[in-house]
């Protein structure tokens, strides 16, 4: 990165072309040439939402303004880029008018940061409190290639990465107590949330490019920008009866988001980044973390996440909460939550993105092709202790058939549905074999909380096979009825040889004395578990589950037994 750390036009950012060219280029070139990206190449899952919500989507929204309607949002799609007038709208941007506001190292204004900022005690810490998986603090990840006490040295491009990462999704850990902060005692700050999106399951709809991918994570927006609503970076120009702290001093505030732009690019933490030279050049090797603006509650209008509805909320309760992703599950066992196009008023259920609904809504126009290859991706961070340490980061991808997506349109998403709710029944059936095989071996269940479960190597050998019909939907005719039964009837004798396979290796490592089985008494009953009866259960119930392969399979024996 040259020019110490001018975004705009330094080389900093990398991307992927649509030849599949890896590059480097500064924020200019990557938003004015976003038709010849097919990706940007991040250093972790996480971070696709903190550049689009911090950097790419608030430049492009505030130098041209939202579609005001759906017709304005399809005709800047499939235009495929930027037209030269907003090519030169977003030079002018990113030049003149506010150009200056994206250096990091400038000494009155840095980027995302407070210029001057110091601790209470004088001191600094490590760069790497910045970076969840590097050991700091009482953050001390298990593989971290290094400890607190070994230097962690970020080049410009890297810091700034990490800078709007810590932004988005830093811990609810003790801050440093700033100078200027009126709110910090004892040389700290507690009580602390943990960045905006660490409070939700981020949904991110994806395009074949960067540009296709900025206009489907941008809202339509009828009546415009809420007045006032500026990015951090024109703070100053947001009104004075705003009520929100300068994100350019120690000071913050608990308060609401005033608008879509606050909302995307909102300062969570107030932190200046120190940097030194070194042989190989400018390097970040310390930083200042203290507490920033929080976020009173994810307004309605966040567009990256899914909402779980509460029909009879408890009083002062809202009556939508974001829906969090749950360790250990991949992405298409929640498509439950993600074609959730209905909001659910008289119960309680999930609610899928605003974003996803758009573009339901942008298909059932005509704006958006049934044939689109849209793609999501999920991302969320695990806290432990209080939310002072990151334990696990949840990221995943997956092909999205845009058809699935219309709210009256059921057949196609009926379908696909049908297909996770299959892998979930069969998963639990094959627990449920494990456990009674084990009774007959003269042993106990596993405890709810314990051990390795059979079911969680079948949902994974199902993941490649769940993605490739997906894919395959995304290109069907959802009104060929016989299409669709084809579909779910290969899915289904694919979920039946995988369960066959995971029931065969449970059978072959018990031991013989589970064929005789044993009695176990409870209460006034008796039951019988033998390794016989086990699997004829588990038959049984994969038959019912899974009705059009088991039908399929009777049919073929009927045919080689002559019946």
């Amino acid at each position: 990165m040259t020019d110490e750390g001018d975004l705009v036009h330094g080389v900093w950012l990398r991307t992927v072309t649509r030849d599949g060219v890896q590059r480097s280029a500064g924020l200019l070139d990557v938003v004015s040439g976003a038709h010849a990206v097919r990706r940007l190449e991040l250093p972790v899952h996480t971070m696709l939402p903190v550049v689009l919500r911090q950097l790419l989507l608030p430049v492009v929204i505030d130098a041209l303004g939202p579609p005001a309607t759906r017709q304005e949002w399809g005709e800047r799609f499939h235009r495929g880029r930027f037209s030269p007038d907003e090519q030169e709208r977003l030079a002018h941007y990113l030049g003149p008018r506010y150009g200056d506001r994206f250096r990091m190292f400038d000494a009155e204004r840095p980027f995302a940061q407070v210029a001057g900022l110091q601790a209470l005690n004088g001191e600094t810490k490590t760069a790497a409190q910045l970076v969840p998986s590097v050991a700091s603090g009482n953050n001390v990840p298990l593989f971290s290639a290094l400890s607190e006490a070994d230097e962690l040295l970020l080049t410009p491009g890297e810091a700034v990465l990490w800078l709007l990462h810590a932004q988005c999704w830093d811990t609810a850990s003790i801050k440093t107590g700033a100078v200027g902060d009126p709110q910090a005692k004892n040389g700290k700050t507690t009580g602390n949330p943990t960045g905006p999106l660490g409070q939700l399951g981020v949904t991110v709809p994806t395009g074949r490019t960067l540009y296709e991918t900025l206009l489907l994570n941008t809202p339509i927006m009828h009546d415009g920008l809420e007045p006032g609503d500026r990015p951090q970076w024109a703070w100053d120009e947001r009104p004075a009866a705003s009520g929100c702290a300068s994100p350019a001093g120690a000071a913050w505030s608990e308060r609401h988001a005033t608008g879509l732009l606050d909302l995307l690019t909102f300062q969570a933490r107030r932190i200046r980044l120190i940097a030194c030279e070194t042989e190989q050049g400018l390097r970040v090797h310390r930083a200042i973390v203290s507490a920033g603006d929080r976020l009173v509650q994810a307004p309605e209008t966040e567009p990256h996440t899914a909402w779980q509805h509460t029909a009879k909320p408890k009083k002062g309760q809202p009556h939508r909460r974001p829906r969090r992703l749950a360790s250990g599950r991949a992405a298409w066992q929640g498509l439950g939550t993600l074609l959730a196009m209905t909001l659910p008023v008289e119960s309680d259920g999930p609610y899928t993105s605003l974003l996803l609904r758009q573009i339901g809504d942008l298909r059932h126009d005509g704006v958006l092709s049934g044939q689109y290859p849209l793609g999501v991706e999920t991302s969320a961070l695990e806290y432990g202790t209080q939310s002072a340490v990151v334990e696990n980061a949840i990221g995943d991808e997956l092909p999205l058939p845009v058809q699935a997506l219309l709210a009256e349109d059921a057949d196609l998403r009926e379908v696909v549905l049908d297909c996770v709710t299959q892998a979930d029944q069969v998963a639990r059936a094959l627990d449920g074999l494990h456990n009674d095989l084990r009774r007959a071996a003269g042993g106990d269940p596993l405890p709810r909380d314990k051990g390795s479960r059979p079911s969680a190597q079948f949902l994974h050998s199902l993941d490649g096979t769940m993605r490739r019909l997906l894919a395959g939907l995304r290109n069907v005719d959802v009104d060929d009825e016989e299409i669709l039964d084809r579909a779910q009837l290969a899915w289904e004798q694919c979920v039946q040889i995988a369960a066959d396979r995971e029931a065969g290796f449970l059978l072959a490592a018990v031991p013989p004395r589970a064929v005789v089985g044993r009695t176990v008494k409870k209460g006034d009953k008796e039951f019988v578990y033998r390794s016989g009866k086990a699997i004829g259960v588990f038959r049984k119930t994969l038959a019912g589950v899974l009705p059009l392969a088991a039908e399929e399979r009777r049919v073929k024996y009927e045919e080689v037994a002559g019946v």
